[in-house]
């Protein structure tokens, strides 16, 4: 579905973000690596906050926005497809986060280069910086893991 609208813009991103964020509340419960597990706890109580802050954006820059077009943003190039099991180990638990992470970074920086206001393009510029922030936290998880291994 393409997102050609603010409102479908801004809905779509509180539904990752909300959905992102119980995805790590989950797999944060399977976890066994002490460090692995915090790091999904803190992804998810910030997904929480992204979720919220996206729709107080919404809210706040909603009159503004009503009738500007947006082109080139499709929700199915932001699409991943999860099915968490009980056999995942930390490894695949690091990969989805990973994952999860990198789709929401393209999706906010896509999104800031396409969203004509500057006040809601500079959160969405923001978001997209604290997701590279979380991929090498992430990284160095997986880093650390694999070190761990050879050992």
């Amino acid at each position: 579905m393409a997102l050609t609208t603010f409102g479908a813009i801004m809905g779509f991103a509180a539904e990752i973000t909300g959905q992102t964020a119980e995805i790590y509340k989950t797999l944060g419960q399977k976890a066994k690596d002490l460090g692995l597990k915090e790091v999904l706890q803190t992804l998810s109580v910030e997904g929480e906050k992204s979720r919220s802050l996206m729709e107080k954006t919404r809210r706040e820059n909603v009159t503004e926005m009503i009738l500007e077009p947006i082109t080139g943003l499709h929700q199915e190039g932001y699409e991943i497809d999860l099915k968490v099991t009980d056999q995942m180990g930390d490894a695949d638990l690091l990969k989805a986060a990973l994952a999860f992470e990198e789709r929401e970074k393209k999706f906010f920086s896509d999104v800031s280069s396409k969203v004509p206001l500057p006040e809601v393009a500079r959160i969405f510029r923001k978001m997209a910086q604290k997701k590279q922030e979380n991929l090498e936290k992430l990284q160095n998880l997986a880093l650390n893991q694999a070190l761990k291994k050879r050992s």
